[in-house]
């Protein structure tokens, strides 16, 4: 079988790594890297045995060595143009959370991806957790999903707010978990330590019934990363970091329940290989992916709505004030 011939665009921490698991797999050849940093992207090219450029464009150009494929790693405001750039050449694209700084951007993105007939995955790395993908497969209806996510200041990633920085991945998990559509969404948050949101928290109704808070912080001294979901029968809490689960529910018969708590654990996975794979597989059968680009489009639309109203909530503070 013939390997998939790829290129990482970007190769700043989350690239470096893209690079690295994508060099590894049989079913890939790293073919180059690209970064705006000559240094850093001829270190990484050595060290992985490709080429390497600091202007995409040439791995795109025609009479260039054909790329089936790419792995878009850059900031997140050059998204669109070199997302737009790799699918107008032809080539199937997995693009970094979130898809894009618009849903404008993000429609060009889909509406190219479509015409093409080509792959776009967004790389929302929790949803190859295989903890995550076993609480998501339980056929059980959620009532309430509390989700916490914080995390020491880092300079890296401030180009965005919290919202789309951290919080995007755990809206998306939310928006899994519930399957049922968004009805309501409020919101509030604050800066702190950079002039965007560095803390926030959302509150998410949907059609069925069902409620989620997500909170996010990118403020804090310790990293935290909680996840539970209550059903009328008991709650799952989701150590994602270990990949463990742990059910409490009622158990015995009626009028003598007890409560049955059951813990289980996962083999590691390496999530981010996973992702690879399932990228690569995605453009060698010419299937959907795990997370498309219609799905990364939707959870820009509610990071952007928390976003909205966090920002009206601190104008209305700043008027009072």
């Amino acid at each position: 079988m013939a390997r998939t011939r790829v290129a990482v665009l970007g190769v700043g921490y989350m690239g470096k790594f893209h690079a690295e698991k994508l060099a590894a797999s049989p079913a890939a050849q790293l073919v180059a890297v690209a970064d705006a940093d000559a240094a850093r992207a001829g270190e990484i090219a050595g060290a992985l045995g490709c080429a390497h450029t600091i202007d995409y464009r040439e791995l795109l150009a025609s009479g260039s060595p054909r790329l089936d494929a790419a792995c878009v790693a850059v900031p997140t405001e050059q998204h669109h143009e070199v997302v737009c750039a790799c699918l107008e050449a032809g080539v199937h694209v997995l693009v970094e959370k979130p898809i894009a700084r618009t849903l404008a951007e993000a429609d060009r993105m889909l509406a190219l991806a479509k015409a093409k007939g080509l792959v776009l995955q967004v790389g929302h790395l929790q949803r190859f957790n295989p903890a995550f993908q076993a609480l998501a497969a339980d056929a059980a209806r959620p009532l309430f999903i509390d989700i916490e996510r914080l995390a020491p200041f880092k300079a890296r990633g401030t180009d965005v707010d919290v919202i789309l920085d951290l919080m995007i991945h755990d809206l998306d998990l939310a928006l899994a978990l519930a399957r049922a559509p968004v009805e309501q969404v409020s919101a509030s948050g604050f800066r702190v330590l950079t002039d965007a949101i560095d803390i926030a928290n959302a509150r998410i109704e949907f059609a069925d019934g069902a409620t989620a808070t997500v909170s996010a912080s990118r403020v804090s001294q310790a990293p935290v990363r909680k996840l539970r979901v209550f059903r009328h029968d008991g709650y799952v809490s989701a150590d994602l970091q270990g990949q463990k689960l742990r059910h409490v529910r009622r158990s015995g018969a009626a009028g003598s329940e007890g409560i049955e708590v059951v813990e289980r654990g996962f083999e590691r996975t390496d999530e981010l290989r996973a992702q690879a794979e399932d990228f690569l597989r995605a453009v060698r059968e010419r299937s959907a992916p795990l997370v498309s680009g219609e799905q990364g489009r939707r959870i820009l639309a509610l990071a952007l709505e928390v976003g909205r109203l966090v920002n009206e909530r601190l104008a209305r503070h700043a008027e009072l004030q």
